[in-house]
């Protein structure tokens, strides 16, 4: 049975040296001198032996130190769950058996742990190397003494080479471990470390149940009102960090994996929400702004001077623009209360809202939908808002004040909110948001179609 093993284990790793050798060789002629380099190279023991010499390079980690500054240069761990391991907080430690190692060292080194990564029978090679495993042994070398150099030189990728530390670039928290703060050698000085086993789970795990065909399938049938077999899981606020720039292999293997991009989940306090935000179930989003007490305020002000027929001098524009100005700070006010619903709420059946208006109001419908993300990266929303709040202010005049409005006032309370300075904010916000998205998207496709 043990040899049988041994067979089966080095058919594995001849495999893997034949599938590089021939990546490497497509377009070489078997005459050519590279081509007998790359023989020489790729023969069994020849490879072995020089891997074994290139490991050193490389550390398996499951909490990494580049990831808190990619020029750090301290040690990094590893530290794999064990059953012994009780805690009431989540971790690296709650990810039992079933957890992905992450590597860090030379990028060119990276076919050894590729080499390591190889399973056979329900076990990485790495996964024999810590255990002493004969049947790998015999499978590296029919020697035994080089066999057993082989296995000790493979095992030393789970060890940080050198005394372990910390460097200038890393983080360091004093941790108090006694009773007085007055005390230096009360403290601990701790070098935190980003724990790339259970970010590489996370990630994986938050980007099944937002891209899984699964949870699409669930979430268009909850649009159509249909049932539908399982549910589907939301994270509101979340955000996209991003290691290692336009080189995410620099800072680690698993961090390449992912198109160096690392989920935060939001801890934010709950957002307090007035009793008077809902969705709006009419055709009109004007019609809910002007039911606003401070909206009604400020529009009777404004019609009230208009209608007194005013001297045309600069205190008589002061006035009205100062008028205008908090009818459009009343707007920002609406909008950002608005974004507080759930994202999506303008895609129901009951919501006639014009599209731009939908845009206007629900904006983080974009993250999920993306026939609604393409449409309104081609819509110029805001102009539209500006002109519909310039045409429901002229008609609220004309209505209870019985003022003549034309397309000059239109012209100039549509300029009006256009260039307001809390607009033009909001605006850019929107704007970077939406690139930044967009960007995230496309990052998000190509690794997902890496995974498949």
């Amino acid at each position: 049975m043990s040899e049988t093993q041994a067979k089966a284990l080095r058919s594995t790793i001849e495999r893997f040296l034949g599938e590089r050798f021939a990546a490497k060789t497509e377009k070489l002629s078997t005459d050519e001198p590279q081509y007998q380099k790359l023989t020489d190279q790729f023969h069994y023991e020849t490879w072995l032996t020089d891997a074994a010499r290139r490991v050193a390079q490389l550390q398996v980690v499951t909490h990494s130190l580049k990831p808190v500054h990619p020029d750090a240069k301290g040690s990094s761990l590893y530290a794999p769950p064990r059953d012994d391991t009780v805690s009431h907080t989540i971790g690296t430690h709650t990810l039992d058996d079933d957890f992905t190692v992450d590597v860090v060292g030379n990028a060119a080194a990276l076919d050894v742990f590729k080499l390591l990564k190889l399973e056979h029978d329900g076990r990485t090679l790495l996964e024999r190397v810590e255990q002493g495993d004969e049947q790998l042994a015999a499978a590296l070398s029919d020697d035994p003494a080089v066999a057993q150099q082989l296995m000790r030189d493979f095992a030393t990728i789970t060890e940080p080479s050198g005394q372990l530390s910390s460097h200038k670039r890393g983080k360091q928290l004093y941790w108090l471990v006694g009773d007085d703060p007055s005390l230096n050698d009360d403290f601990h000085l701790v070098s935190p470390l980003y724990a790339t086993s259970l970010a590489h789970r996370v990630f994986r795990t938050i980007n099944d149940d937002r891209f899984s065909d699964t949870a699409k399938a669930a979430r268009e049938a909850r649009k159509k009102g249909e049932p539908a077999d399982h549910g589907y899981v939301d994270y509101p606020g979340l955000a996209v960090q991003r290691f290692g720039g336009s080189k995410p292999q620099n800072i680690s293997q698993l961090n390449s994996e992912r198109g160096g991009n690392n989920y935060l989940l939001s801890c934010a306090p709950p957002t307090w929400r007035s009793r008077h935000v809902s969705p709006i179930h009419g055709s009109s989003a004007f019609t809910a702004f002007g039911r606003r007490p401070d909206v009604r305020r400020n529009l009777r002000a404004l019609g009230h001077m208009l209608a007194g027929d005013p001297e045309p001098n600069m205190d008589t524009r002061d006035r009205r623009d100062e008028l205008t100005r908090a009818l459009v700070d009343e707007l920002i006010v609406f909008t950002s209360e608005m974004h507080q619903l759930e994202p999506g709420w303008t895609d129901h059946w009951h919501c006639r809202l014009a599209f731009a208006h939908q845009c206007w109001l629900d904006p983080f419908r974009a993250a999920e939908d993306n026939e609604f993300r393409a449409e309104m990266a081609d819509t110029d929303w805001l102009t539209t808002i500006c002109a519909d709040f310039s045409r429901w202010l002229n008609g609220r005049l004309e209505y209870f004040w019985k003022l003549a409005m034309g397309d000059p006032e239109h012209r100039h309370f549509a300029q009006s909110a256009a260039k307001d300075q809390n607009v033009a904010t909001l605006a850019e916000t929107y704007r970077e948001w939406q690139a930044d998205l967009q960007a995230e998207m496309a990052g998000f496709a190509e690794v997902i179609d890496d995974d498949r």
